[in-house]
């Protein structure tokens, strides 16, 4: 596989990454450059490691994962963008928003659901025969840019919509699970 159509692939795989860094940015309050480069940093590890650890795996872990992985990543993100959804409606403009996406727990979460895709990519790969390290590097490099650009966008667009920006933000994330979802069920 050359690096051009490693690229095309990287940005492919991190546009998930890419939509969730943006409904993060519009939360994101205070926007701080540490919590962007930690965001940034989660998913784009995950989306370079997950190619490596189905590779690692290959054919044995297809059939496992294979049958579910797409019911996973859609209820991850539909409970978060229900929770996002929610918050939006019930507090008042004073609370602060309850869904944090600088936190841990929520980054593994919001992780594991943009980087299954990936995760199929990477057994693909075992049959290939071919190197990971190009694969690696460039999707998580791929991705963390990808992933810092949407933070700055979502920081811009949050700035203009405000009161509404959660309610988006959730909406956005269960749109992404149902996207995952529909590929899965549909497309494969």
């Amino acid at each position: 596989m050359s690096i051009f159509e490693l690229l095309i692939l990287a940005v492919g795989l991190s546009m998930d990454s890419f939509a969730v860094s943006v409904t993060s940015g519009v939360i994101l309050q205070p926007f701080r450059i540490s919590s962007a480069l930690k965001i940034a940093s989660f998913l784009a590890v995950f989306q370079g490691s997950m190619p490596l650890i189905g590779w690692c795996f290959g054919r044995q872990f297809q059939k496992y994962i294979q049958d579910y992985d797409h019911w996973v990543a859609f209820a991850v993100l539909f409970v978060l963008g229900m929770n996002m959804i929610r918050e939006g409606y019930s507090k008042d403009e004073e609370s602060p928003c309850c869904f944090n996406p600088v936190k841990t727990k929520t980054l593994l979460g919001l992780s594991v659901a943009t980087s299954i895709d990936a995760l199929a990519i990477g057994i693909s790969f075992a049959f290939l025969n071919m190197s990971m390290f190009a694969p690696t590097v460039i999707i998580t490099g791929v991705t963390f840019i990808c992933s810092m650009i949407a933070l700055y966008l979502g920081r811009y667009f949050g700035k203009r919509l405000r009161y509404g920006a959660e309610i988006l933000g959730g909406i956005i994330l269960i749109l992404i699970g149902i996207k995952i979802l529909i590929e899965h069920l549909f497309f494969q």
